[in-house]
């Protein structure tokens, strides 16, 4: 087992065991999430390497990092990631980002799935996506487009709007869709890293082939699953 696996292997079985809700002590109310499949289990479109690195070194510093506000921000202790995001103005810079980097990853992690696994979306998605882009082939290279044009580092989203239309929308950094800060706020249900890290050891800068590689592990179900979730709400 390499030094990256090792690092993936110990983060894994932190986030599964030692930082269960009943491990956790009080100022470390943030966990870092075990992947919900190997770390090879999205190759070709992405290797193990970056994604024990992605996983084990970049979303943990998030979390760690989180986590060390709760000294500034005791109410921390007490919020979920999505309620930190929805009052994000309140805290300062590094819970912006850590926050942000924190749910962003979580949710990235779970919209992935191996190849052939990731189903459809819904017949109501579905709908919604006819609606509002014309067909799933247009949305996919609509969201492509602006994830290729997204400059520097950040994420391209696809969200539901408070009217229910659905939209596409670039964050810088780590920001995302439901802070309070977005200049365009939605609900998330697709999310793709555009952070060199996210794709630099296997495309180098060829972000393009990334993108189109992503789609083959993009998990509908989940996807649909946020956009019924958000639909009921």
């Amino acid at each position: 087992m390499n030094r990256f696996s090792r690092l993936a292997a110990r983060a894994t079985l932190a986030a599964g065991c030692l930082l269960g809700p009943a491990a956790l002590a009080a100022d470390q109310p943030f966990a870092l999430p075990p992947l919900p499949y190997a770390s090879d289990a999205l190759e070709p479109a992405i290797d193990r390497q970056t994604m024990e690195i992605h996983h084990g070194r970049h979303h943990r510093a998030y979390v760690d990092n989180l986590n060390g506000k709760v000294k500034d921000y005791p109410e921390l202790a007490g919020m979920d990631i999505e309620a930190v995001m929805a009052e994000v103005s309140r805290f300062d810079a590094a819970v912006r980002n850590n926050g942000g980097g924190h749910y962003n990853h979580a949710l990235f992690w779970r919209v992935m799935a191996p190849a052939g696994q990731g189903g459809q979306p819904s017949p109501a998605l579905a709908r919604r996506i006819e609606q509002d882009f014309g067909s799933q082939q247009a949305m996919i290279e609509r969201f492509s487009a602006s994830a290729t044009q997204n400059f520097g580092s950040g994420w391209t989203w696809l969200v539901r709007k408070p009217d229910g239309a659905l939209a596409i929308v670039n964050t810088p950094n780590q920001d995302n869709p439901l802070m309070d800060t977005a200049p365009e706020r939605g609900t998330p249900l697709l999310g793709l890293d555009t952070w060199e890290h996210a794709y630099y050891l296997k495309y180098r800068n060829k972000r393009p082939e990334y993108i189109k590689a992503w789609w083959t592990v993009v998990n509908w179900n989940e996807v649909s699953r946020r956009y019924e979730a958000a639909q009921a709400s």
